[in-house]
């Protein structure tokens, strides 16, 4: 059974082995979370470093979940860097194992990461998903997420285009 989500911790050993796993696999399956390749072990350590970073500043958040001790599930958030956008943060990645999902594990990851990005005063949480992701799209819909636009077709894989819907949370008291 999976524990809910909780802080990354880099020095848990193991931690960033099983997030590359997660997301090396997903990606090996066509999943689209923006790579086209798996990405490499020294991508995503470099990655997380950066993300751990950006967390104790306070401009991150990352949550993982893990079933028997190991990482089935990854996600973050960051705090935007441009100083007239200090209150706003791009939820990046929601991430789940192939065969730990349909369970909850990626709604659960988001509510964590929204309530990190309540706690650190964030007004308006973006994400951007693949236009053929309909499962990500309907999880966020359901969780009140809006669509405020879409490009169409400019996410490319070859010959392949995909749109790139772009959604929003309205995180700010009385919206």
């Amino acid at each position: 059974m999976a524990a809910g989500p909780e802080p990354l911790d880099l020095r848990r050993d193991g931690e960033a082995a099983g997030v590359h796993a997660v997301l090396a696999d997903l990606v090996a399956g066509g999943a689209a979370l923006g790579w086209v390749d798996p990405p490499s072990a020294a991508e995503v350590a470099e990655l997380l470093d950066a993300l751990a970073v950006a967390a104790e500043a306070g401009d991150a958040s990352v949550r993982v979940v893990r079933e028997g001790g190991h990482v089935v599930g990854v996600g973050w958030w960051r705090r935007f860097a441009r100083p007239t956008q200090r209150t706003n943060a791009d939820l990046e990645k929601v991430a789940v194992a192939a065969h730990a999902q349909g369970r909850g594990l990626g709604r659960a990851l988001t509510e964590a990461l929204m309530a990190d990005a309540r706690t650190a005063e964030i007004e308006v949480l973006t994400l951007d998903l693949r236009g053929d992701n309909a499962g990500a799209e309907q999880l966020y819909a359901g969780l009140g997420f809006v669509e405020y636009g879409r490009l169409p077709r400019v996410v490319a894989i070859g010959e392949r285009r995909w749109d790139s819907v772009l959604m929003l949370l309205d995180l700010r008291p009385g919206r």
